[in-house]
């Protein structure tokens, strides 16, 4: 085991990381942990693109129904538009709950969650909308992000509310890769059975609230 490792009582896979944390917080830190903000500025559209993964949570109106919380993978699929204003592309999977509560009430909250470096956590709250293939304004967004197979729609959210807070107990973890398993599953799929998934997969949400729209 590495002496400094030893000295630790930690694995030295561990010690590089707690090193690399180390390392990472004395350049990489928000600087803002526990703030509110009323815009997205170039060190926090800095720490959204260094990020791996986002996650999306939205909830139906009402008493009732299903809050939903979404990974999302693929740094290239997400775009800070303005100061005030983000945007994600949105790729054909399984379940459409972020579309149909937004359909129902447009609100939504992206959170970014540091992994490495500092422990930094950022909500972006606000209200979105989203944005379909077939209409112009995809095709003025879309250049913002890498051209990927099964693209459902675009995401834009309007954000109102932006905080910062400590991640003191999220652990750390190594960035190893992205998977293609998704990529690979849309990109077999020709466009008439895109258009059946849609139908069959994706135009209700668990709560049977409506979710993409299908021609």
């Amino acid at each position: 085991m590495d002496v400094a490792a030893r000295r630790l009582g930690c694995s030295p896979a561990l010690h590089i990381l707690r090193t690399q944390s180390s390392n990472h917080e004395r350049i990489a830190s928000l600087g803002r942990m526990g703030k509110l903000l009323d815009h997205i500025d170039d060190r926090l559209r800095q720490f959204i693109e260094a990020q791996h993964i986002f996650f999306v949570a939205t909830a139906p109106t009402g008493n009732d129904g299903h809050v939903n919380v979404s990974p999302k993978g693929h740094a290239d699929t997400f775009a800070v538009l303005n100061p005030k204003r983000v945007a994600y592309l949105d790729l054909t999977g399984s379940g459409a709950e972020t579309l149909a509560h937004l359909r129902d009430n447009g609100r939504i909250t992206v959170m970014f969650c540091a992994f490495e470096g500092s422990p930094d956590v950022l909500r972006l709250h606000g209200h979105g909308r989203f944005v379909l293939p077939r209409e112009a304004e995809f095709a003025k967004l879309a250049p913002r992000f890498k051209d990927r197979p099964g693209q459902r729609c675009i995401v834009i959210v309007d954000v109102e509310r932006v905080s910062t807070s400590c991640g003191f107990a999220v652990p750390l973890y190594q960035y190893a890769g992205e998977r293609d398993l998704l990529e690979r599953s849309n990109g077999r799929k020709t466009p008439d059975e895109l258009a059946t998934y849609h139908r069959t997969r994706n135009a209700t949400s668990i709560d049977g609230l409506p979710a993409l729209p299908v021609e």
